[in-house]
């Protein structure tokens, strides 16, 4: 088990970045898969992008496929998604997740998750 903490959401006009990052505690961090997912009332939590253990693969939704990079830094225990030209339907909470074995974009599949971070995005 992981127990991940996020930060760096905020309030943003369109077309402007912001970097999310995902804390982790746990001596296994770099064994993990790591995903974001988001999330706004009244719809399903959402896949946004995850990333292997070994960092070298990738995978994103089509929503943010070129704006967003997800990234991960296993020496400080760390997930971070990258998030330029950002939208006014990017606007959710976002929440980093962990699963054993390999990226994932089911949701179901993830079994730690953090407690989300919010991001406005504002017209």
């Amino acid at each position: 088990q992981v127990q991940l903490v996020e930060s760096g959401g905020g309030l943003v006009q369109a077309g402007e970045s912001l970097r999310l990052s995902c804390a982790a505690s746990g001596r296994t961090f770099s064994s993990y898969a790591m995903g974001w997912f988001r999330q706004t009332p009244g719809k399903e939590r959402e896949f946004v992008a995850a990333i292997n253990w070994g960092r070298t693969s990738t995978y994103y939704a089509d929503s943010v496929k070129g704006r967003f990079t997800i990234s991960r830094d296993n020496a400080k225990n760390t997930v971070y998604l990258q998030m330029n030209s950002l939208k006014p339907e990017d606007t959710a909470v976002y929440y980093c997740a962990a699963k054993t074995g390999l990226r994932s974009i089911v949701r179901d599949e993830y079994h730690d998750w953090g407690q989300g971070t919010q991001v406005t995005v504002s017209s």
